[in-house]
């Protein structure tokens, strides 16, 4: 079966008209794409597919509502980051293009909006005493146990007055929070090198491994409206600081179902153990109706390019890493997601148990800025209403 429907295919699949569904691929609700003759243009059957159901909901507007909020219509605009037809841009330029070769500073400025040079220009300030005293007391725990409290020790807070300096002292700001973040997860003195020379230098990497950190990096710097980044945007809409926005997409990103996730990938590959032949083993996982985690995205129904862009440096060298991959698409014709090619950097680099969710809590951070940046600029404060199921008053 064909993942695409012709126009003729999309409008009777939607029960409109032909300049009803023009209609709706100029509102943003569906996109069109190229065909075979340039005078057509077909549609993906996936995308109908949603749309069909969404638009069955919109007879019921609390079940629009309840949609919206999972994987659903957009609910605010944003110029940040597209995902679309499977590709990911960071301000209309392709992120897996960026992560080939740009810095992490010129992905986070180019988010931001800003010099690079205003952003990281100047040697930062040394970390707080009330951090060099606290931090021993983390020495060995993960990241997603250490990262919230150690940068809410090591980062200063002023409610309002980095909304009010100057362009460039606020872009010196915002890079200074990243660059506290970073020493938080290495446990070393905050520093003005290149990000990820600052990992390479705390886990001993080489040339290869350094670029492998930066692109991983880069590759989860956004993600649109993200669980955290979304939090992140409700916590910018009300005033907060940017340590407010960042210790709020920290909290957000711990759970199990976000960045949290690296974590039970973790747990999945020390059951699974160093097989060369998993396939039986994932099917009996499944056939108990167990999932697996890391795997399948719902906005890259052909695959989560991040990860592609990752594993592409590494599976060559791990065969038997190779052969988990191929078991699970051959079982479940799922692919792997972010969260799972985090989890395979780290082991192949050999870094510390925790660090793929550290690299994704840092790499995210500049995301965070951005989107608190942006909302904060619109002036709205994020506010919906809820849908009330409870008993009625007497």
């Amino acid at each position: 079966m064909s993942p695409y429907l012709s126009a003729a295919e999309a409008a009777e699949r939607l029960g409109v008209s032909r300049q009803t569904l023009y209609a709706y691929v100029s509102r943003g609700l569906l996109r069109a794409h190229d065909a075979d003759d340039p005078r057509e243009r077909r549609y993906r059957r996936d995308e109908v597919e949603r749309l069909a159901t969404q638009r069955a909901r919109g007879r019921k507007p609390k079940e629009v509502a309840k949609a919206a909020l999972d994987w659903g219509t957009p609910v605010l605009e944003s110029a940040i980051t597209l995902i679309l037809g499977g590709r990911l841009y960071y301000r209309g330029e392709d992120a897996t293009r960026l992560a080939e070769s740009a810095s992490v500073e010129a992905v986070a400025a180019r988010l931001w909006q800003c010099p690079e040079d205003w952003a990281f220009g100047a040697e930062p300030p040394p970390l707080p005493a009330a951090y060099q005293a606290l931090a021993p007391s983390y020495a060995g725990q993960g990241p997603q146990q250490a990262l919230l409290p150690l940068f809410v020790v090591a980062s200063g807070d002023d409610a309002t007055a980095v909304w009010q300096q100057d362009a460039q002292r606020q872009a010196a700001g915002w890079g200074e929070l990243l660059r506290v973040l970073f020493a938080c997860l290495l446990g070393a003195p905050v520093s003005g090198a290149p990000l990820h020379a600052q990992c390479a230098a705390a886990w001993e990497l080489d040339a290869a491994g350094a670029a492998l950190v930066r692109q991983a990096l880069i590759l989860c710097a956004d993600h649109e409206l993200n669980a955290s980044s979304f939090t992140a945007r409700c916590v910018a809409s009300t005033g907060a600081s940017l340590r407010a926005v960042l210790i709020a997409g920290l909290a957000a990103l711990s759970g199990g179902r976000h960045g949290g996730m690296t974590a039970r990938i973790e747990a999945f590959w020390d059951e699974l153990g160093d097989t060369a032949e998993p396939l039986s083993l994932l099917r009996r996982r499944l056939e108990r109706g167990e999932k697996l985690p890391g795997f399948g995205h719902p906005l890259y129904p052909d695959g989560d390019v991040r990860a592609a862009q990752l594993l592409a440096g590494i599976l060559p060298q791990r065969p038997h890493w190779q052969a988990l991959v191929d078991a699970v698409e051959q079982l479940t014709g799922q692919r792997p997601s972010i969260d799972f090619a985090l989890v395979v950097l780290r082991r192949h680099l050999c870094l510390p148990e925790g660090t793929a969710f550290g690299l994704f809590a840092c790499g995210r951070a500049i995301g965070w800025i951005a989107h608190a940046l942006e909302q904060r600029a619109d002036g709205q404060l994020i506010r919906p209403r809820a849908a009330y199921v409870g008993p009625l008053p007497g």
